[in-house]
């Protein structure tokens, strides 16, 4: 039998390694451009098909969890992942480049669906779990602009690839000798199940893809867009890339410390009485960012990332309760190939946009896209509390 805390532990570092590796080419770009004489339009497209796998994925990957093994797939994913990163760093061409960022999404959509599906098996309190594996995930996102910008400055954008795709592959290596299959069909469900009433079932469905359809597109197209937004914007504090990334590191360890903190809650209270209020923070903040800079865009951008990583808490919680162990890994999967979809959308839409009209145009679309997390939170249901034991 597995121990919970390693297999959790496990978890927590394939989430860290899954956002970093997704978003490293997002802070790469910068100084690949002059390397490859392209410009930040012209590359970042390159990225839109790994990011719409790591969505489309998702649905066979969830399925292979359920119906063969998390455990399995989980190793494939270190594996594949790691060596799709340092494929990305030996590619020659903007095709090869392509085809490495694919390789990249397509490993990278097993861990939400499988990962996820781990934690909630082998949670006491889901919540905090929950908070605690979205730290790790908002750090792998922290990391990657501070490592990215570092590693890129100093040794060159190849080995922000490849070292971390040796590290990854290693830490494969030591998962698979450490877990092993098991299978956990039928076992008690590891977390308290909070309830609706039948009759309101669709409701949670309704709000469940409204935000996850909304906050999902955000989040992706500020991850991607912020090394970017703090370069054009942050112009009269600092031009180091290595700076540059410790700026939206620090950042991005807000948007950790909001998901832990909306895990605690959630084992506390209802998940309407978290969302609601919640949801409010989004679309003002990313308007205000559209004309501020160096400081106050700073200040603000923490307001935009512990909103956006604070809801990805709420969304995953909501599937860990609503469904059972037999069916954890499909739900996650629906949820994810919605989410992460409609997110790999976002990487072109963010080029298009700031082609259009720059930042400016960018935020306020966004902006305007969260307004529908509110009526989402609105949406929900109240909960009832599940009957005592006997």
């Amino acid at each position: 039998m597995n121990r919970p805390g390693r297999v959790i532990g496990f978890a927590n570092a394939a989430h860290f390694i899954d956002h970093y590796a997704m978003l490293i080419f997002a802070a790469a770009v910068i100084i690949m451009g002059p390397a490859l004489q392209m410009s930040y339009s012209e590359l970042l497209p390159y990225a839109t098909p790994g990011f719409v796998a790591f969505g489309a994925g998702s649905l066979l990957t969830g399925w292979l969890g359920d119906r063969w093994s998390r455990r399995h797939m989980m190793l494939i994913f270190f594996a594949g992942i790691g060596a799709s990163m340092i494929a990305v760093g030996m590619v020659q061409t903007p095709l090869q480049l392509g085809a490495a960022l694919l390789s990249i999404g397509v490993f990278a959509s097993i861990y939400h669906p499988v990962g996820t599906a781990m934690i909630v098996s082998y949670a006491d309190r889901l919540g905090r779990e929950m908070g605690l594996n979205g730290v790790f995930g908002n750090l792998g996102v922290a990391s990657s602009a501070l490592v990215t910008g570092v590693i890129g400055q100093y040794l060159g954008w190849r080995f922000a690839f490849i070292i971390p795709g040796a590290i990854t592959v290693l830490i494969g290596v030591a998962f698979a000798f450490s877990v092993v299959h098991e299978d956990r069909t039928g076992t008690r469900q590891a977390a308290p199940q909070a309830r609706v009433a039948s009759q309101d079932m669709w409701r949670v469905i309704v709000a469940l893809l409204i935000v996850v359809i909304a906050i999902s597109t955000t989040f992706n197209a500020v991850t991607v867009a912020l090394p970017k937004l703090f370069a054009e914007r942050l112009a009269d504090l600092t031009k180091s890339p290595a700076l540059l990334g410790v700026i939206a590191a620090g950042v991005y360890v807000f948007g950790a410390m909001a998901q832990y903190t909306i895990g605690r809650l959630l084992d506390r209270y209802s998940l309407k009485a978290v969302a609601l209020p919640l949801s409010f923070m989004l679309a003002p903040f990313l308007y205000l960012a559209a004309s501020l800079s160096n400081l106050p865009l700073i200040m603000v951008s923490i307001g935009i990332v512990m909103g956006a990583f604070g809801q990805v808490t709420v969304n995953d919680a909501m599937v860990g309760k609503y469904t059972s162990e037999e069916w954890r890994s499909r739900a996650y999967a629906v949820r994810y190939f919605v989410g992460f979809t409609a997110a790999g959308a976002s990487v072109g839409l963010v080029a298009w946009l700031h082609e259009q009209g720059g930042f400016v145009t960018m935020l306020h679309a966004f902006a305007a896209l969260c307004l529908l997390a509110i009526a989402a939170a609105i949406i929900l249901p109240r909960e009832i509390a599940p009957p005592a034991p006997n």
